[in-house]
């Protein structure tokens, strides 16, 4: 079941942060002159993998602003009148654009955006379907009008293809708004591509010489794009945005025979996950634990060493390797 976050409550919360700060908005126009600081655009990413993009292509040419924090989860995240005031004075504003920040949505509808411009993660790219395969724990049904609605995927980063798609979007975004500093945004655009095809050069060959292409997850899965672009089989406890953390018995005792039947080296938990459902395969099977990123947020300690989505891309590249052989 997908979190929503009530329209009303962020429009009370707009409302609130405008009587705060009425007086200095009382002139529209200077409101706007604020949005640049430094002669630097204000550029707001909702999560990790759109701001570990835009650092890579603009650097310090721009005041970048990530909202979700280290360490927090981002299925569950609710803004801050701090947030809604960075979204209102953004020159840019990357979001993934499906349920999960559907918040997004509802503050958008109660500012103005004349001079924001605006990119969602999800219209870059061709979407998959988010699926229940065998032996997932079915998630609860909402209430509704009985017509089952389309749901896709939104980890859509999580394939080095799609990266370079939405990495090239953002690069033409920050052109358009700030052409001053276009020459140097296409260079390290073109620059980090070239480290984005390499990547994805390395899980090719992995999956390319491997023994097996299956792989099991004893959490959420949300790296649907990840293998549909190689070609992996795959079996998990949930769907990549599913709201539950405790798989019923017959989803550990289905993923716990699967390991054993299919001699599975390796079983993944995603980051930031208490990682109970695949210790217990694990118990059960002796086989190792690995973390598999997903690359939706990091640690506070990772944050501020600096750690990168190619770090952690990285990182998937060795664990799937011994995975899959």
């Amino acid at each position: 079941m997908k979190r929503k976050l009530n329209k009303y409550f962020i429009f009370g919360i707009v409302m609130l942060l405008a009587m705060l700060t009425f007086s200095a908005c009382k002139d529209k126009n200077k409101g706007k002159e604020n949005k640049v600081d430094e002669g630097k655009m204000n550029v707001v990413a909702t999560i990790f993998p759109e701001y570990d993009f835009l650092r890579q292509i603009a650097g310090d040419h721009i005041n970048l602003t990530m909202l979700l924090k280290p360490g927090a989860e981002s299925h569950s995240f609710e803004p801050t009148p701090k947030d809604i005031k960075n979204i209102e004075h953004a020159n840019l504003l990357v979001y993934v654009g499906g349920d999960s920040d559907s918040w997004v949505e509802s503050i958008l509808e109660s500012i103005d955006t004349t001079d924001t411009k605006i990119v969602t993660l999800m219209d870059c790219v061709d979407l998959v379907e988010e699926e229940t395969v065998e032996g997932m724990t079915p998630e609860a049904e909402e209430a509704g009008d009985g017509e089952e609605e389309v749901e896709y995927d939104e980890h859509v980063w999580t394939s080095p293809k799609n990266a370079i798609v939405i990495v090239q979007k953002l690069c033409d975004a920050l052109c358009e708004i700030d052409p001053a500093n276009k020459e140097d945004y296409i260079r390290n655009t073109n620059d980090y591509t070239k480290k984005l095809e390499n990547l994805g050069q390395e899980f090719k060959e992995v999956v390319d010489t491997a023994k097996r292409k299956e792989i099991i997850v004893g959490d959420r899965f949300p790296f649907r794009y990840l293998v549909e672009e190689y070609g992996l089989t795959y079996y998990a406890a949930f769907p990549g945005c599913s709201t539950d953390t405790e798989a019923n018995a017959a989803t550990i005792a289905f993923l716990t025979d699967k390991v054993k039947e299919d001699a599975i080296p390796v079983v993944f938990h995603i980051e930031l996950s208490n990682g109970k459902i695949c210790d217990s395969i694990c118990e059960e099977t002796g086989t190792k634990s690995e973390q598999l990123n997903a690359v939706h947020n990091v640690t506070k300690e990772d944050f501020e060493a600096g750690i990168t989505y190619l770090d952690m891309m990285e990182h998937n590249v060795q664990v799937l390797k011994e995975a899959l052989n």
